[in-house]
Parts: C-alpha cells; sequence; structure tokens
C-alpha cells in the first residue's frame, strides 16, 4: 500500500524520545522516559485506543501478577491504575506454594483506558500525537527521528517501539478478514516496510479473542458464580490497603460440552485456522476454542469464564472460547453452552493478524543491536500479554532515557525478576509463536515471589530515578522490621503450657515434648507465624505485609538458601562478559552450528551464551576456555 504526503516539514518542539504506540507497553515507556526528564511524545493511531484491553477485562493471573508487582517496584504505572479500576480480586493457586500465588484483577476496562490516559495527560515532559508514524530516519545507524503520514518529521535521539499488534493487522472470522487493528480500530499498514529496510527481520503472528455477549441474555442460574476474594490485596506496594477493600462483581463459570464439540468440528472447514486463510502462528498457551477440540479430543468439555467488561455496560466476555470460526457458527456455538442458550452476542469473536520482530535482534536493554537509539517493548518483540508489554515497554523506556544520560542500560537477570526472565527469553531464545509467561519458566521461583517484588527491585528503581526517596525509605523500614522480627521468633522460646497445647490441638499439630522456638513451631506445614499469635506474647503490632515476608522466610528458610546458592552459581556465568567484537569462527573447537548461533546472537555473557538453543555444554566449555586464555 502506497501513501504520499504533500509536503515534509518538521515539528520544532524538542523531542527527545519519541514512542510509537499507546498500548501498554508505549504508556510504561513514554511514562517512565517523561518521567527521568526527557521530553517526551507518544504516538498512537487513535487517543482512545490509550491503555485499551483489547482482549481479556483483567490484569494479573498466574505469573503475569508477579509481573504487575515488579513493574510497580521499578516505578511502573500498570498496577496504581488496576488498583483504582479493579471491580473483581483474587490471589490465584492460594493452596499452594508462596512461590506461584499471583493476583488477579477484573477491571472496568473503559475506567481503565481513562484513568492511565488522565496519568499520561498529566505527565510533565509528555506530548500525546494522534498520528501514524511511517518511517524510522536514522544516520550512520543511529537513530534521528521519526517521520509521520502527515508528512511530518519529528527530530529526536531515541524511539522505543511499542506497535503491539497494530503492525499490518488484519482480523479474520469465517470468510469474513477486514484490514483493522483490535475492536475495529485503524491498523497502521506502513511502518513494516521501512522497518525492513532498516534490516529489521519480521514475523507474521496471530492471537483472537471470544466474542462479547449481552448479560441481558445470559442464564446466570445455570453457571457457578466466582467471587473476589475476602480480603483484597492491592498490586501497588503504594496503595492503601484499605482503599481496595470495596463491593466487587461476581465472575461465572459454566462448560461447554459434546454439542458444543460436534457443532466445531462439523464446521472446521469453515475455520479460517484450518483453511489456510490465517498465516500467523498463535499462542499455543492460549488456544481457540477450535484448537482445544482437535487437540484435545479425549477432553468432553472445557471451562468457559463470563467475565464482566465493566460497571457501566452489560457486556460480557466468553473467557476460553476464543475463536474465528463463521458469525453463524459462533451463535451455534456459544448457544449449546449452558447459561448461554439464548445469547446475544454484541461483537462477534475473531483472530487477528500482525508484524512482529524476531526479539534475537535485540540486546538484553532492547535496544537493536545494529540501530544505535532504537529499542522496542510489548507484543512488538514477540510476546503475548498485557503484562509482559508493560514490563517490557518500562524496560524499554528506562533504557532510551538512560542512553541519553550517557549511562548504562539496567538489565534485570533472571534471579532478580520474571521481568528479567522474560526479556532474557525472548532476546535469547527463538519464538515462532507468541511468547507467554508462565511461573515453569523462572528457575528461581522460589526467590521471585510476587510478595517480595519491592524488596528485589525497588532499590534499582530508586537508583534509577523512577522511586522517590520517600518511598525508599519506607522500604528500608519494612526490611528492619522484617530483620528484626525474624531474629526476635528464632529466639523466642515456647514452653509446654495449657495455652500452648490447646493452640497446637487446634491446628493439629503434634504436641511438645519440651521446649522449642517460635521459628520452629512456624516451620510446621500445619502451622504459621499468625496461627500462633495467641501463644506469642511479645509480638509487635507489624503491617501484614511485613507479617507475610516473616512467616515465608521462616518456613521455606532451607528451600530459600538452597536456591541463593544456585543463583550464585547463575552469577558467576552471568558475570563472565563476551567482548562485542569476539569473532566466534575463529574459534577452531567450536560446532559450525554455535558458530551460527552466536554469531547471530551475540550473548553478553557466558551465561546468556548457554541458554541459546544450538550451543551445548561442550561449546561453553570451549566458549570459556578461549576466553581464559584471549
Amino acid at each position: 500500500m502506497k501513501y504520499s504526503a504533500n509536503s515534509v516539514w518538521e515539528n520544532n518542539d524538542g523531542y527527545d524520545i519519541a514512542v510509537i504506540g499507546a498500548g501498554h507497553a508505549g504508556c510504561e515507556a513514554a511514562l517512565a522516559a517523561a518521567r527521568l526528564g526527557f521530553r517526551t511524545v507518544m504516538f498512537t493511531v487513535s487517543v482512545d485506543s490509550i491503555a485499551l484491553m483489547p482482549c481479556n477485562p483483567n490484569i494479573g493471573g498466574s505469573s503475569k501478577g508477579h509481573l504487575v508487582r515488579e513493574v510497580d517496584a521499578l516505578g511502573g504505572e500498570m498496577g496504581k491504575v488496576i488498583d483504582r479500576t479493579f471491580i473483581q480480586s483474587k490471589m490465584l493457586n492460594k493452596s499452594k506454594g508462596p512461590a506461584v500465588h499471583s493476583l488477579r484483577a477484573q477491571a472496568d476496562k473503559a475506567d481503565y483506558s481513562r484513568a492511565m490516559r488522565q496519568v499520561l495527560e498529566n505527565q510533565n515532559n509528555l506530548d500525546i500525537r494522534q498520528m501514524e508514524v511511517t518511517d524510522i530516519l536514522t544516520e550512520d545507524g543511529k537513530v534521528t527521528g521519526v517521520q509521520t503520514y502527515s508528512g511530518c518529521i519529528y527530530s529526536c535521539k531515541a524511539v522505543v517501539l511499542c506497535t503491539g499488534t497494530y503492525l499490518r493487522a488484519r482480523c479474520i472470522y469465517g470468510d469474513v478478514s477486514t484490514d483493522t487493528g483490535p475492536n475495529g480500530l485503524q491498523s497502521a499498514n506502513h511502518l513494516t516496510e521501512c522497518l525492513k529496510k532498516l534490516g529489521i527481520k519480521m514475523y507474521r503472528f496471530k492471537t483472537g479473542t471470544p466474542a462479547r455477549i449481552d448479560g441481558n441474555s445470559i442464564d446466570f442460574s445455570k453457571m457457578e458464580g466466582q467471587k473476589g476474594d475476602e480480603r483484597v490485596i492491592p498490586f501497588s506496594f503504594t496503595t492503601d490497603p484499605q482503599s481496595v477493600q470495596i463491593d466487587q462483581i461476581s465472575c461465572w463459570l459454566t462448560y461447554t460440552n459434546e454439542k458444543t464439540h460436534e457443532i466445531i468440528r462439523e464446521n472446521l472447514d469453515r475455520s479460517p485456522l484450518f483453511s489456510g486463510a490465517i498465516e500467523g502462528t498463535g499462542p499455543r498457551y492460549c488456544p481457540s476454542i477450535e484448537d482445544k477440540v482437535v487437540k484435545f479430543p479425549d477432553k468432553n468439555r472445557h471451562q468457559v469464564f463470563i467475565e464482566p467488561e465493566g460497571l457501566h455496560t452489560n457486556e460480557m466476555y466468553v473467557g476460553g472460547m476464543s475463536s474465528s470460526l463463521p458469525e453463524d457458527v459462533q451463535y451455534k456455538m456459544y448457544r449449546s453452552v449452558p447459561g448461554l442458550e439464548n445469547a446475544k452476542i454484541v461483537r462477534n469473536a475473531y483472530a487477528i493478524e500482525y508484524d512482529c520482530i524476531d526479539a534475537r535482534q535485540l540486546r538484553s536493554t532492547l535496544e537493536f543491536k545494529n540501530i544505535e537509539g532504537l529499542f522496542s517493548g510489548g507484543q512488538f518483540n514477540g510476546s503475548s500479554g498485557y503484562e509482559e508489554a508493560a514490563a517490557q515497554g518500562l524496560i524499554a523506556g528506562i533504557n532510551a532515557a538512560r542512553k541519553l544520560q550517557g549511562k548504562e542500560g539496567i538489565i534485570i537477570d533472571r534471579s532478580q525478576g520474571y521481568i528479567g526472565v522474560l526479556i532474557d527469553d525472548l532476546v535469547t531464545k527463538e519464538s515462532h509463536e507468541p511468547y507467554r509467561m508462565m511461573t515453569s519458566r523462572a528457575e528461581y521461583r522460589l526467590l521471585l515471589r510476587q510478595d517480595n517484588a519491592d524488596i528485589r527491585l525497588t532499590g534499582i528503581g530508586y537508583e534509577v530515578g523512577l522511586i522517590s526517596e520517600e518511598r525508599y525509605q519506607r522500604l528500608l523500614d519494612k526490611e528492619r522490621m522484617i530483620e528484626e522480627e525474624q531474629k526476635r521468633v528464632e529466639h523466642t522460646n515456647i514452653g509446654t503450657s495449657l495455652k500452648v497445647r490447646e493452640v497446637l490441638e487446634k491446628y493439629g499439630s503434634t504436641p511438645l515434648s519440651s521446649g522449642t522456638t517460635l521459628a520452629e513451631l512456624i516451620r510446621r506445614p500445619e502451622l504459621s507465624y499468625e496461627k500462633l499469635r495467641e501463644i506469642d506474647v511479645e509480638r509487635p503490632e507489624l503491617p501484614y505485609d511485613v507479617q507475610e515476608q516473616v512467616d515465608i522466610n521462616i518456613k521455606y528458610d532451607g528451600y530459600i538458601k538452597r536456591q541463593m546458592r544456585q543463583v550464585e552459581q547463575f552469577k558467576k556465568l552471568e558475570n563472565k562478559k563476551i567482548p562485542e567484537n569476539i569473532n566466534y569462527d575463529e574459534i577452531q573447537s567450536l560446532r559450525t552450528e554455535a558458530k551460527q548461533k552466536l554469531n547471530q546472537i551475540r550473548p553478553a555473557s557466558i551465561g546468556q551464551a548457554s541458554r541459546i538453543s544450538g550451543v551445548s555444554p561442550a561449546d561453553i566449555s570451549v566458549l570459556f576456555v578461549y576466553l581464559k586464555l584471549s
């Protein structure tokens, strides 16, 4: 598709950083850059799409909740906004250990977008511009500015690409195909050509969304109510816990059945997923209902979650039934589900194809290796999800600013946060499908819990300049309280009094034959710091989050120490840096495949090199010896 502008002219507002895209990545990138003192302009195809939730109406979830809390700990905005606009909140996996506890909140989608837009519009150093960017301007391999569809040139020293699912976007269901972005918004059709000319390798990925159904047409009596937690825990470490104790909206659970599956199987030939009409690769871990029925033929039902889109709309999201089947089949399929027999579709389900990059072209700072000053974040990097996008956008925005400050980029490593795992996987490992964060991807997940994200990362946010002195001092006070209370508990002796016997009996714990410490009792699986309050007469009044850390640190002390030893070994490999100008071809004992992969990815350390597919432990040993001798 060709485009032309009547004239080319230059905007002289004097910007330092341009952010392309206003989704969850773009919002965090723009706010970080502006808050670090740089004149920033954020471009979007529509200001109405700022912080849009085109798919599921929630923030957080398994492992994703970790990312949101880490974004908050570093000084990002997502956690604060969802705390102000959620309609239901739930801590997932509470029956399991704390490593996999994950916060998830249903959002009022419209309120979330409005709230984030308000933050952006009132941020110093930040301007918002509704305009499509068509070209990234470079000179001698360095970014010099961007050009818009109207022909306007904005000079700048760094650009952050956060285009999400809008580049050459195409929405498809059945035989219907429209060249639009999510929710029928305008797609961005011109930037891909420029990126390819800059030598950037592109992929074509796909994602999708289910139908939205009029809540008045749903029979909720045939479904199971899914309520939020009685005590809500906020996402942001700055949110007053009392402010989030609100009346919550219910979600609902129902199931597909054999009739549903039969309708789908009979119409697979009309699905663009199976007819070849869709070129892009979809997410393995968030498949369409067609995929589920085909790949799991032995399952006679699949969960379907009915989730409100907000307080001021009757639209309901049909979680678990993403589809690209024709409209008439969608009606039959949804109406076969208990409670949806008379369902009225407000918005059809659809799949969306879009252009994204091979993220192995990026450094761990999310700067392109071959284009200085060009950064990238979000779904454009081949990931999926609002939370993954926000995390990358924040890091890209921070590092674009640090580039202009003449400072080294911030890199969160795999032992410091889920953000580190996410980015390291993207820039190191080849991915042929949208990447989704999962707790199983984090080797050190017992250390990387959602409850201690502030302890792990707020110091880095403070060093960067996104965390205030006041907030940093509060963190130091919290760490002091945790340390003092742990010492007290470790040295508090508990005898065999009647009161102690009664408390132990109450929780089904083995009676004491002799005295022990409070810490030893906490380590019993059936007991906890809170349950032992009755026999802990010297206990000080402490905030809930301090009590939580004391309980976890004592109960899992042995496991935590073991994982910390593993991290020490990991750090040794990460700290063994590889020179940027190394010539892998001259290392004779390296296998040919290893040379090819190492030359392509150019890892920054031995640790990163060891995680590249196609590089064996033997290759790492050879590389280690070569670096030692050179």
